[in-house]
């Protein structure tokens, strides 16, 4: 059991610091029922969750199955400062009103994944409000700024003159002192996240907290585009709130190639079975459209149930292979006179005017299932159905 168990939280990992400590952990788990801690962070800077989000809560799922706690931390408090990490430029300051309320959506849909019995929800504001003054002051003592500036993305705006505030400089020491506070027994994030994980490690020692963490990294998961990370900035992500037919096309839409990734990163399937699977869509004895069915199936009955996932299945195939039009799209009223551009942006099928225009000389745009080539049309009054691509829809009142 425990070599299975061992096995299931290596999956999908890109590097583990100190793996030996994890096996003792799981090891005692098993052989006398003592427990252990798991830490990871979200800072609620974003509303909703999106499925690059789960590929951690999944893995936390994995240990809470395997002996763990898990301290899913809210930082409350970081999250005023921004999270610097892949950042070309100091990120904009969150309100405290912001944050918990993006922090409430965040406890509300973590517990489709995790067991809630299993979980301590923490936010490092009431340790770190604590630190004070001095603290703060003893903390940067731990860290040196060469040694900080050897960190890639504050490197990179280093030698390009661009600015780096003090309070970047600290974030890493907090979340790091967060690990110290809860005393933690494993810590994992995303490989962008490993210079920040390793000083958790760091400020433990230098604590004298009598442990060092251990490190679980996963990879990012890339979006739709197969590129890019998962990103609501993007806009090339899946909400983990979104209804169940926009769950299942967006995984259908995504590459053969990709497909692979998310069985590894976001099924239940074993990776035997999985490696079975691609040997049958390899060989051609399954289809690479059923393997990628059967995927957005199993996603989207995760965050609903088998009954909607399967209805979204039958309207996605109502839609997308006899040509109908949704029964449940968004509905817009505009002024009459509307450019095609902007209410196809004010519909939310586009991000941006330009982008409208490209698909439309694209032939990406048709209205009422018509195909439009004039990127300087006006609406008139009426009642029209936008759609962009294969999958994007809107009804639009024009009055």
């Amino acid at each position: 059991m425990i070599k299975q168990a061992l096995e299931e939280i290596g999956r999908g990992t890109v590097e583990i610091i100190d793996m030996e400590r994890i096996e003792k952990l799981v090891t005692q788990y098993y052989d006398n029922g003592t427990t252990y801690t798991v830490k990871a962070g979200f800072d609620p800077t974003g509303a909703d969750l999106h499925l690059g989000h789960t590929v951690l809560l999944q893995k936390l799922r994995t240990f809470q199955n395997h002996g763990a706690k898990i301290q899913l931390l809210i930082g409350d408090f970081t999250a005023t400062i921004g999270d610097p990490t892949g950042k070309s430029e100091t990120r904009k300051v969150l309100d405290r009103e912001t944050i918990m309320k993006n922090a409430q959506t965040y406890q509300d849909q973590v517990f489709n994944i995790l067991d809630k019995e299993k979980t301590d929800v923490v936010f490092n504001s009431t340790w770190l409000d604590a630190l004070g003054a001095s603290g703060m002051v003893a903390l940067t003592t731990t860290f040196n700024v060469a040694r900080m500036l050897e960190r890639d993305d504050f490197e990179k705006r280093y030698k390009n003159g661009q600015s780096i505030s003090i309070s970047e400089f600290i974030y890493p020491l907090l979340q790091g002192y967060d690990s110290v506070a809860l005393q933690s027994d494993i810590e994992i994030g995303g490989t962008d996240q490993k210079f920040n994980l390793l000083m958790g490690r760091q400020l433990q020692r230098a604590y004298e907290v009598g442990k060092e963490q251990a490190v679980l990294m996963m990879p990012i998961l890339e979006g739709l585009d197969g590129v890019q990370k998962m990103s609501k900035s993007l806009n090339n992500y899946i909400g983990i709130t979104e209804a169940p037919k926009d769950i299942y096309g967006k995984i259908l839409s995504i590459s053969d190639a990709l497909m692979w990734r998310y069985y590894e990163l976001l099924s239940q399937m074993s990776l035997e079975d999985i490696a079975q699977l691609q040997k049958d869509v390899s060989s051609r004895t399954v289809h690479p459209k059923v393997a990628k069915e059967n995927l957005a199936l199993e996603i989207t009955t995760r965050f609903y149930n088998e009954e909607l996932a399967t209805l979204a299945k039958e309207e996605f195939n109502s839609v997308f292979k006899a040509k109908n039009i949704p029964t449940d799209i968004p509905e817009f009223e505009m002024q009459e006179g509307i450019w095609i551009a902007q209410a196809l942006v004010d519909a939310g099928l586009e991000p941006s005017t330009s982008q409208a225009r490209r698909d439309i000389k694209q032939n990406a745009v048709s209205i009422d299932q018509k195909k439009i080539s004039d990127e300087k049309l006006n609406l008139d009054k009426g009642e029209y159905i936008l759609q962009v691509g294969k999958k994007r829809f809107a009804k639009v009142k024009v009055i």
